[in-house]
């Protein structure tokens, strides 16, 4: 265990974007499933990526809103700042939404925090229903499809009780949440220990979580992690580095908002400096290109000053470096997949300096957001490491990009038979 983990990947899954809602589906005691299992399904959790969440703020006296429109919402109680109905917001309640999402770095306590006057929280917390699509025609995005497949296996949704005080302010209580929901599950299912899941930014969760759990914890109650194109911050990806320079495009879906502002709310957040390139992974090769300067993963700090972000540069140094350098494994059974084939952003070249624009891209080898090269490192430096190696399964899938490695019928095949092994 190490302790920069518990605040780190979390912190910006609960606090920054998007809260990492959970859902808690435990296994059926009354049938079956196909496939020759029997004796009921082990309980399974899932960890869905940044996006899909959804978040409630609460705005008190303290809120300085940056229009009054802004603040109509003062005192009046909780209300929904990323749900479903996200996308329909008017340029003015969209500027709220930039305003009111916003974070600040506490330097005294190292860590991240809401904006002064606004309180969040996660809505729904362990229940079948605490995360949507945000992309209207994509209703299968945020493991929707997956969650149906796994209703044909034989599992069932339910609610799990909220925990009393749960807010995405609090760290450390995400992960005692997540353990006592998958300790209650596994007391519901004859003692059967849980599969935990987790795709794109929840896969990250999912390995942090697991790691920072005690072994013989582990031991009792996780029968086995699947991680569906995990971003681990050992390794980190190129594309990061554009949404930090440029803007989170593609990533957020709010259309009304500017491009410009919605860079300048993604800058506040710990998930833009978490999964920056790792040296370890990318080594001295140019990442970055401009006319004056090169930047490699070595010089992430100057770049991040360079594209205006220097607020950004102290916790990235006391936050994230040192997750760079942690390659533990989980040490329970362990599946990694990810797709392949797909050309991704190896190098991103602003000739002019202006990143207010976005950048000429090179691409290498990867599913359209995480490279190849950080793919392979997983392998190498966590996969086979001694007591994990023999636990270990890599699967890659050629042709299927970062996002529809959980809606792609070929690829939720691959995932739902890793889940029925599991429980065989």
């Amino acid at each position: 265990m190490v302790s920069f983990t518990l605040p780190g990947l979390l912190s910006a899954l609960l606090l920054l974007l998007l809260p990492a809602s959970l859902d808690h589906l435990p296994a059926s005691q009354q049938r079956e499933a196909e496939g020759g299992i029997g004796g009921g399904l082990h309980p399974i959790v899932l960890i869905p990526g940044v996006t899909c969440p959804d978040l409630e703020a609460r705005l008190t006296e303290a809120y300085r809103p940056s229009t009054p429109r802004c603040g109509r919402m003062t005192g009046e109680g909780w209300f929904g700042l990323w749900t479903n109905r996200t996308w329909e917001m008017d340029p003015e309640r969209a500027a709220c939404f930039v305003d009111q999402m916003r974070l600040v770095y506490d330097p005294v306590l190292g860590e991240f925090r809401d904006l002064p006057g606004v309180e969040t929280r996660v809505p729904g917390f362990g229940s079948a229903r605490g995360f949507s699509s945000k992309d209207p025609p994509h209703p299968e995005y945020c493991l929707g499809a997956l969650k149906s497949a796994l209703e044909r296996l034989g599992y069932h949704l339910r609610y799990a009780p909220p925990l009393p005080g749960q807010t995405s302010r609090v760290y450390s209580r995400y992960f005692r949440g997540l353990a006592r929901l998958i300790e209650d599950a596994s007391r519901r299912n004859n003692g059967k220990p849980a599969i935990v899941l987790g795709h794109s930014f929840g896969g990250g969760v999912a390995l942090e979580f697991v790691r920072n759990t005690p072994l013989p914890w582990r031991d009792r109650f996780v029968k086995h992690v699947i991680t569906v194109a995990p971003t681990w911050s050992g390794g980190g990806y190129v594309k990061s580095l554009m949404a930090v320079a440029s803007g989170p495009v593609g990533l957020l879906f709010v259309p009304s908002a500017p491009q410009l502002a919605m860079r300048w709310m993604w800058r506040t957040f710990e998930t833009a400096i978490v999964n920056l390139p790792s040296p370890a992974v990318f080594g001295r090769r140019p990442l970055v290109i401009t006319r004056h300067r090169n930047y490699s993963a070595y010089d992430i700090a100057d770049l991040l000053v360079a594209v205006g972000s220097a607020d950004g540069v102290r916790p990235f140094r006391e936050r994230e470096l040192s997750k760079m350098e942690y390659f533990e494994a989980p040490m329970v059974p362990l599946t990694y997949i990810n797709g392949v084939g797909i050309p991704t952003a190896e190098q991103l070249i602003y000739w002019d300096d202006d990143f207010d624009r976005l950048p000429e891209v090179v691409y290498g080898d990867g599913d359209d957001t995480i490279n190849l090269a950080s793919m392979l490192a997983f392998e190498e430096k966590v996969g086979k490491r001694p007591g994990q190696m023999e636990r270990f399964k890599s699967i890659k899938l050629a042709g299927v990009r970062h996002s529809a490695l959980v809606t792609d019928v070929g690829a939720l095949s691959i995932i739902m038979n890793e889940i029925v092994e599991a429980n065989r």
